[in-house]
């Protein structure tokens, strides 16, 4: 199999093969090896375990102590000093991460920021830019959303006394075929627009790990007069995101998968400038979205920021965040398009290696797309027969992946952390598993 990776104005062909020196050499050659090191590896009998459950909590950045020790010696040293005269004064925390968010997802640093997590964004946006009408009030996504999703959905159909039977249009996959394609997604917008009042998608679906083609989907969603909005949890810092050029409405994500800031970690929202000026345009306010100029001032009166800023509602969790700019880091390092060229590199060869083992399709089949534009780094296997045993026996083994029921195995090769080496044992290590358990 040969896999093409696409660089700025270059590509390069590689041709695969099936053994560990071709890995080790692939790795040898990897410009981004470095980063491994820069990360706590979980260890499994004495040695570093297989970690391909990147896109459920990344690793932890060996830097994120002292980071985090800062905040916690100028906590000590000033107390509520500490927000004018830290290192990095809390009053301004929501402001560092701007320039690599920015990056990361294509966008203005005034489109951007960290704040809340996902959910509570997602109810935010909504708030914001789900405004039905009695003509324009239906929500189009995928089937099988993430269940936050699903939830935020359903409560905020119901917050505006509508029912969710009829206002929630789920698109399912043809037939057999386990993901969406494009032209029936852009199909459902034209035939639903006149009722739409939201298009939203995940960027990467987390269970069959399809990148959908935000530029397109958003386009037609304009085009019949909805908004677009992406929960990117399993998109930010794992493919290539260009959310302002794309005309995106909003976008909310998570912190703790790809972009490795911790369980729980902070949450992020991207806003498109087009709306900052909006005369009417609804939302919940805080005090940290007040006009900073004027926030102790304690006035009666909410004047946002103007900019994305204007949609926080409380400060920043200065813990929180200080380790969510300590992974930021290491991708100003690595550069997101360079991350993306491993990225496609790697789980194309994770690919090539999988079809090895088990071409006819016996034992599972890869759910994920293969053609790399519409994938991130993960691969999701439906396996027929012995899932479970299949996938525990992996485990007792030094493999960290990921179950979803009813037979999915999710396995997400990270190209901050991840190795072709890693890849090419796993297989080795996935081959007798299946020869041992079908």
């Amino acid at each position: 199999m040969i896999a093409k990776t696409i660089g700025k104005g270059k590509s390069l062909r590689i041709k695969f093969e099936n053994n560990l020196q071709f890995a080790k050499q692939l790795d040898r050659s990897d410009k981004l090896r470095e980063f491994r090191s820069k990360f706590f590896i979980p260890t499994f009998e004495g040695k570093s375990a297989i970690y391909f459950s990147g896109h459920s909590l990344g690793l932890q950045p060996r830097q994120v102590g002292s980071f985090v020790n800062q905040e916690i010696k100028d906590w000590a040293r000033l107390g509520v000093d500490g927000h004018a005269h830290a290192q990095r004064p809390w009053l301004y925390y929501h402001k560092y991460s701007k320039k690599a968010l920015a990056e990361i997802v294509g966008a203005k640093p005034t489109e951007v920021v960290a704040m809340n997590q996902l959910t509570i964004n997602l109810h935010l946006m909504m708030v914001s830019f789900f405004r039905p009408t009695r003509e324009r009030y239906k929500i189009l996504t995928e089937a099988g959303a993430f269940s936050s999703d699903q939830y935020a959905f359903e409560s905020q159909i119901n917050f505006n006394g509508l029912d969710p039977k009829n206002t929630l249009i789920e698109l399912q996959p043809r037939g057999d075929e386990q993901t969406l394609r494009i032209e029936d997604i852009l199909k459902a917008i034209s035939e639903h627009g006149d009722e739409l009042a939201l298009v939203i998608f995940g960027g990467v679906q987390y269970y069959t790990g399809q990148f959908f083609d935000i530029r397109r989907i958003t386009k037609a969603a304009h085009a019949a007069g909805a908004v677009a909005g992406f929960d990117l949890a399993h998109a930010i810092g794992n493919v290539d995101l260009q959310l302002h050029r794309d005309n995106v409405d909003f976008a909310v994500w998570c912190s703790y998968k790809y972009l490795n800031s911790g369980p729980g970690g902070i949450g992020g929202v991207f806003i498109h400038e087009k709306h900052f000026r909006r005369k009417g345009l609804q939302r919940f306010a805080g005090w940290w979205g007040h006009d900073e100029n004027e926030r102790f001032k304690m006035k009666k009166g909410f004047r946002p920021m103007p900019n994305v800023d204007g949609w926080q509602v409380s400060n920043v969790p200065i813990l929180q965040a200080a380790s969510h700019l300590a992974s930021l880091e290491l991708f100003q390092k690595a550069g997101i398009k360079a991350l993306r060229q491993k990225s496609i590199l790697l789980t194309g060869y994770l690919e090539h290696l999988l079809k090895a083992i088990d071409k006819d399709e016996i034992v599972f089949k890869i759910l994920t797309p293969s053609n790399p534009r519409e994938r991130g780094c993960q691969l999701s296997l439906a396996i027929r027969r012995q899932g479970r045993r299949i996938f525990a026996s992996l485990t007792s083994k030094g493999i960290v992946a990921d179950w979803r029921e009813p037979n999915v195995i999710r396995l997400a090769p990270v190209p901050m952390y991840n190795t072709f080496e890693e890849v090419f044992k796993f297989s080795q290590i996935f081959k007798a598993v299946i020869k041992d358990t079908i």
